[in-house]
């Protein structure tokens, strides 16, 4: 896997592919290891893009005198 950082998007589509992978059968137990590795590293990178993404809504959401005006988000 390259360093380079993927969107949200795109590391939540390779998620959801390796999910399905490690679903089927017809992995063996090597190649099942790979990909859970790889999920797991790719978990972690959405996190961090999700937490860098709502900090970033919290600083537009920021008022002109310096108060913070959040709000839940349904996501």
């Amino acid at each position: 896997m390259s360093e380079e950082k993927l969107s949200f998007r795109a590391e939540v589509e390779r998620l959801e592919a390796i999910v399905r992978s490690l679903e089927g059968d017809n992995l063996d137990l090597d190649k099942a290891l790979d990909l859970f590795q790889e999920g797991v590293e790719r978990l972690k990178n959405a996190r961090e893009l999700l937490a860098e993404s709502e900090l970033t809504v919290q600083r537009v959401l920021e008022e002109n005198d310096g108060t913070l005006g959040t709000e839940d988000l349904d996501i």
